[in-house]
């Protein structure tokens, strides 16, 4: 059946116009975004299909090109519409960061890391520096690694700490495995981190490890 054949409150626009986007599922914010179906298939179904297809919201915009272009009904265009409304999402999130105090955005920190992170296949290691007013001076991807670990060098994150004039920073990293828990390494990481960055009184706010949906505080964990 056709979505203009469905009940008026329940077709995906309608709904959202009514009841804001919120109340929408993935599967029809997603059919907004596709606009339309293909012979058979509303956008609904067509959303149900992406989702099926790659798992998550998260997984699908970290999909490549090649994998996502080889869906029945995506293309090329499909594909950089997707990428732009991420890379919007990104800089609305970190002009939200650089407006205000970083510990008070706990939602937008965890939006922003999970939209960089939730769905790389290999370990990334990135570092956010903030100013004395805990505002974002930057986002780094410091270090990259295989599937299951990546190498952190305490002596660069303190030199980049020291080029941004950073008074703290918030690491962030994530695990493909889908498994937020810290590791016992994670944890000595940390430690030696927030060492090496108090010898020239750079604090460490927070340890963020994203997995997926999951985004995990160190600080909330009082594992700082």
């Amino acid at each position: 059946m056709a979505i203009t054949d469905w009940p008026e409150g329940e077709r995906p626009r309608e709904k959202l116009l009514q009841r804001g986007a919120a109340s929408l599922s993935d599967a029809e914010l997603l059919a907004i975004f596709l606009r339309t179906g293909v012979k058979g298939q509303s956008a609904v179904d067509l959303a149900r299909d992406l989702l099926t297809r790659f798992g998550s919201l998260t997984q699908l915009f970290a999909a490549g090109k090649l994998d996502f272009c080889e869906m029945h009904g995506m293309g090329q265009a499909k594909f950089v519409q997707l990428q732009a409304v991420q890379e919007m999402s990104r800089r609305a999130l970190k002009e939200e960061l650089q407006r205000g105090d970083a510990l008070n955005s706990p939602r937008a920190v965890r939006d922003y890391l999970q939209l960089l992170l939730g769905g790389r296949q290999q370990e990334v290691f990135l570092v956010l520096f903030l100013d004395t007013q805990h505002c974002v001076i930057a986002s780094e991807e410091l270090f990259h690694g295989t599937l299951s670990q990546t190498s952190v060098y305490p002596r660069e994150v303190v030199k980049r700490a020291l080029a941004h004039n950073a008074a703290a920073v918030i690491f962030a990293h994530n695990h493909p495995s889908g498994v937020a828990e810290p590791s016992q390494s994670d944890q000595h990481l940390t430690t030696a981190l927030k060492q090496a960055l108090g010898l020239v009184d750079v604090r460490v706010l927070d340890h963020f490890i994203v997995a997926g949906m999951g985004c995990l505080s160190f600080a909330e964990r009082g594992l700082l």
